[in-house]
C-alpha cells in the first residue's frame, strides 16, 4: 500500500495506555481516506512496553516499531520518527490517549496549504497547576519566537516530512517546531482540537520541564535562529 501519512507515537512506560492505543488507532486508519501507517517509538521503557509494542506490529501490518537502547526523552524519539518516515507527511501524538487519532483529519484538511498544522487545546483536562505552567511556558516561548502560536506542546500536529527532516533537533526542541518550519520559510496553521483526561499511566513532565526548561530553550532556540542556514536555489545545471 502506498502510505501518505505517518503517526508517530513516542512511548515510555506506558503499558497501561498501549491496549486503548492500539484500539484506536487501528479504528482511526481503517476509517480515514488519508493512507496512514504507525511508528511507534520506544524510548528505552522499563514496563512490559516493548512487548505490547511487538505485539501490536504482529497484528497489524500498518503498524512499526523502533525500539532505543536507553532513554533519550521526547525530542529524540521525535527525531527519530521524522528520520525513518518514508511517507510525504508525518504527524504525532502522545500515548497518553489525551488527544483523539480522529483530529488528525481536522488537521489533515489544511495541510494542503500550509507546512505544519498543529492542534490547540480546547478545554484542556488537566490540572489547575499544569495548565497554568503551560499557559505561562507558552507566553514566554511565543516572546522569543513571535510564531502567533497559542499551544506548541498540544501532541497533535501534521507536517510535511522534507520540512521536519530539515529541523535540527536538540533536546527540547519539540516545543518549537512551528518556529522552526517558519525559521524554513514555511506556513502554520493552528486548529482547535479535542482533550481528554489522562486515564492511565503517570505524566511524564513536571514544573520543570514544563515551566523552568523551556525557558532555558528559549536561548537556545535565539542561538540557532541566529546561525540557521537556509537557503533556495535558483537554478541548476
Amino acid at each position: 500500500m502506498n502510505y501518505e501519512f505517518t503517526i508517530i507515537v513516542p512511548i515510555y512506560n506506558e503499558e497501561e495506555n498501549l491496549e486503548r492505543l492500539e484500539q484506536e488507532l487501528s479504528a482511526y486508519i481503517s476509517n480515514t481516506k488519508t493512507g496512514t501507517q504507525v511508528l511507534l517509538i520506544n524510548d528505552g521503557s522499563s514496563d512490559r512496553s516493548q512487548q505490547l509494542i511487538e505485539g501490536i506490529c504482529g497484528r497489524h501490518s500498518e503498524f512499526h516499531f523502533l525500539e532505543f537502547a536507553e532513554n533519550r526523552g521526547l525530542s529524540a524519539a521525535i527525531k527519530a520518527g521524522f528520520d525513518h518516515a518514508d511517507t510525504p507527511l508525518v504527524g504525532y501524538m502522545d500515548s497518553d490517549l489525551q488527544t483523539a487519532p480522529e483530529d488528525f483529519d481536522l488537521l489533515l484538511q489544511h495541510i494542503g496549504e500550509y507546512d505544519l498544522v498543529t492542534g490547540v487545546r480546547a478545554s484542556r483536562k488537566d490540572s489547575f497547576v499544569k495548565n497554568m505552567s503551560s499557559l505561562i511556558a507558552n507566553k514566554i516561548r511565543r516572546a522569543f519566537t513571535n510564531d502567533g502560536m497559542d499551544d506548541t506542546g498540544c501532541p497533535l500536529k501534521v507536517i510535511r516530512t522534507e520540512y521536519a527532516r530539515r529541523i535540527p533537533m536538540f533536546k527540547g526542541l519539540h516545543r518549537f517546531l512551528p518556529a522552526m518550519i517558519l525559521l524554513q520559510q514555511g506556513k502554520i496553521l493552528q486548529v482547535p482540537v479535542r482533550h481528554f483526561p489522562r486515564m492511565a499511566g503517570k505524566a511524564k513532565f513536571g514544573l520543570w520541564n514544563r515551566l523552568l526548561g523551556p525557558l532555558a530553550d528559549c536561548f537556545a532556540y535565539l542561538w540557532m535562529k541566529k546561525k540557521y542556514i537556509n537557503y533556495t536555489i535558483a537554478k541548476k545545471g
